[in-house]
């Protein structure tokens, strides 16, 4: 099925470029052009992803963001927006989007970032999942390993999901930061290592040598059953 993608950017060069790439690459496109116009496309039409500006004509994407998040919407945002600040990514981040992107940026990255969205979007949440000795149970939020019961943090929790999402994908620092901690400004890539280290301690036989939980060299870390 044909994954439909919204692109809500009111510079024309821009959002015809995206549009004829994202087609290109198969995606059913429309463009808005305005906050009011993408609010109103989705609400005719819903989207499987939004490539949302924060720069428009009648307001701002935070706007954009805090409609659908408080409407219940969670169509998958990727924000794409001349704001470098950390300050606005955290704010974009904390509002409910899911990625962020800053102009000028990469064709090829922006892309590669559109098809990681939407896999993770599709990808069904299973109701129970297992590694090596370990299973998770997604409704409970139950973590077992041998039979016993794990006590995991909430971070850690979500860290481990975050790798299981990927189901064996690679998973950078950076995207762990977005997905997990939101880029909380008191986070580091160290505070995901320290937490990828208490994962192991907790989950695997030998945490010194671990057979599930990766390290995937200057790049990140990812998930083998």
């Amino acid at each position: 099925m044909t994954a439909a993608v919204l692109v809500i950017e009111d510079h024309a060069a821009i959002a015809e470029g995206l549009r004829h790439n994202l087609e290109f690459e198969g995606y059913a496109v429309r463009v808005a052009g305005s906050a009011a116009d993408g609010l109103t496309a989705l609400r005719e039409r819903p989207a499987d992803l939004v490539i949302l500006d924060l720069m428009l004509p009648d307001g701002d994407g935070f706007h954009v963001l805090r409609t659908l998040r408080a409407a219940g919407d969670a169509t998958p945002v990727l924000v794409l927006t001349a704001l470098g600040d950390e300050s606005d990514k955290v704010r974009g981040l904390r509002l409910g989007a899911d990625d962020y992107v800053t102009k000028p940026f990469g064709l090829l990255e922006l892309l590669a970032r559109v098809d990681a969205l939407l896999r993770r979007a599709a990808r069904p949440a299973a109701a129970r999942e297992r590694f090596g000795a370990v299973e998770v149970c997604a409704a409970t939020h139950e973590v077992t390993r041998a039979g016993a019961p794990v006590a995991l943090r909430p971070k850690e929790y979500e860290l481990l999901l975050a790798l299981l999402r990927r189901d064996g994908a690679v998973a950078t620092r950076d995207e762990l930061l977005r997905e997990v901690w939101r880029y909380d400004a008191s986070v580091t890539s160290r505070t995901v290592d320290t937490h990828v280290l208490e994962l192991r301690r907790k989950l695997e036989d030998d945490p010194a040598n671990p057979r599930h939980v990766l390290t995937v060299r200057k790049t990140g870390y990812r998930l083998q059953r």
